[in-house]
């Protein structure tokens, strides 16, 4: 499966009301919390947390959905204690070097969204590499948004358009929506049918808001180290019983299904 997917509107209309959504979008909200309960360090909550992320990968495998992206890590988490924020570098790097083999061996694509030049060099460079081992992958795509910001991803795409109309390669006031979302961290993929946030907050916190516009929204108060396979096909049979509309009447989708 290649990033770029065709888009025809009546079609998504109808292939987006299927009961199993192509692309699910997740904040993984509460490792912190949970180690709290266990009168555990917050680094353990997070490396539990890591895996629950083998497991709904997973799970999204078995059930051919086409995209999982998860937050990782915002850009706002550098906000977070020092000390923290160095034992999620550590553990970045280390689940990086030893999951990517994992996603290859089951024909997944690693792709890392948001700003790299932030992290350490070395990060970079294994980022790079996770990426190219896993391009040629058709599966299913791993998003994994990290120094990610919905903001920064609406920002930069501006700047790339910017650019090219400073250039002469394009009029400011030709600019579309679909030029936009051509220049955007995920384009080509469809965007994400469910939106799942564990940890009981219900904000969506700076993440993928062009993407979002028209996804189905689940909040849980379930803390990410917990979220099992049983939460997941919670989520999953809340999103195969709601009726996207995407802005026509229930009638309409109703009779575009019955066609």
């Amino acid at each position: 499966m290649s990033d770029t997917v065709s888009h025809d509107k009546e079609v998504d209309v109808l292939d987006l009301n299927s009961e199993i959504p192509r692309h699910v979008a997740i904040i993984m909200d509460g490792n912190g919390r949970w180690a709290k309960a266990q009168k555990k360090p917050r680094i353990i909550g997070h490396r539990r947390g890591v895996e629950t992320v083998r497991e709904v990968v997973k799970a999204c495998r078995e059930l051919n959905i086409e995209v999982l992206t998860l937050f990782a890590f915002s850009s706002e988490n550098w906000r977070r204690p020092a000390k923290e924020v160095s034992l999620l570098m550590e553990l970045f790097f280390t689940a990086l070097d030893r999951e990517v083999k994992r996603l290859h061996r089951n024909n997944i694509r690693l792709r890392i969204i948001g700003e790299h030049s932030a992290f350490p060099e070395r990060i970079q460079k294994r980022i790079v590499k996770a990426e190219a081992l896993t391009a040629d992958n058709d599966g299913m795509i791993l998003n994994v948004a990290a120094n990610y910001g919905g903001k920064w991803d609406i920002v930069q795409a501006t700047q790339k358009l910017a650019a090219k109309a400073a250039r002469g390669e394009i009029e400011a006031d030709k600019i579309t929506e679909e030029m936009i979302a051509a220049e955007l961290s995920m384009s080509g993929q469809p965007d994400p049918d469910l939106f799942i946030r564990t940890g009981g907050e219900e904000r969506i916190s700076n993440f993928l808001i062009w993407q979002l516009a028209y996804t189905e929204l689940y909040f849980t108060d379930t803390l990410w180290p917990a979220f099992d396979r049983s939460e997941f096909d919670k989520a999953l049979t809340s999103f195969a019983g709601r009726q996207r509309r995407f802005g026509h009447t229930g009638d309409q989708i109703e009779k575009l299904r019955n066609a």
